[in-house]
C-alpha cells in the first residue's frame, strides 16, 4: 500500500466515486511542485497505489489535486468546482497518511483519516 491514499465519496449520491483522476505533487526546495504519483479511484473510490510500495513520506508539503470536473462531466452533472485541491503538511517520517474527499457538485471537504 501506499504511504498516502485517498478515496472518494460522492455525498450527493451517497456513493464512492469511481474514475476520479488524482495526482500528488510535493513541494521542492526551490517553491515548485515535484510530481509524485497519480493514478483514478476504483470502484470502491480508493486509491491505494498512488506511490510505490517502497516510498517513504518525508515531512514537508504536499498537495493532492481530484479532477472532480471530468467526474461530473462523465455522469452529467454540472459542478462549481472543475477541480478540488487539497494541500497538506506532513511532519514525520515514515508512516501511512490517507486523506479522504467527500465530494457534491457545489461542494467538497476532507480530514485526514486512519
Amino acid at each position: 500500500m501506499s504511504a498516502i491514499t485517498t478515496h472518494v465519496l460522492d455525498t450527493s449520491i451517497g456513493r464512492p466515486a469511481s474514475g476520479v483522476a488524482v495526482r500528488l505533487d510535493r513541494l521542492a526546495t526551490g517553491g515548485e511542485w515535484k510530481p509524485l504519483g497519480e493514478g483514478h479511484t476504483d470502484a470502491d473510490g480508493r486509491l491505494r497505489d498512488l506511490l510505490p510500495a517502497e516510498f517513504e513520506a518525508t515531512p514537508g508539503e504536499y498537495r493532492l489535486t481530484f479532477d472532480t470536473g471530468a467526474y461530473f462531466q462523465a455522469n452529467h452533472v454540472g459542478t462549481f468546482f472543475p477541480r478540488a485541491v487539497i494541500h497538506f503538511q506532513l511532519h514525520e517520517k515514515g508512516g501511512h497518511y490517507h486523506v479522504p474527499l467527500l465530494l457534491s457538485p457545489f461542494g467538497y471537504s476532507t480530514y485526514r483519516g486512519s
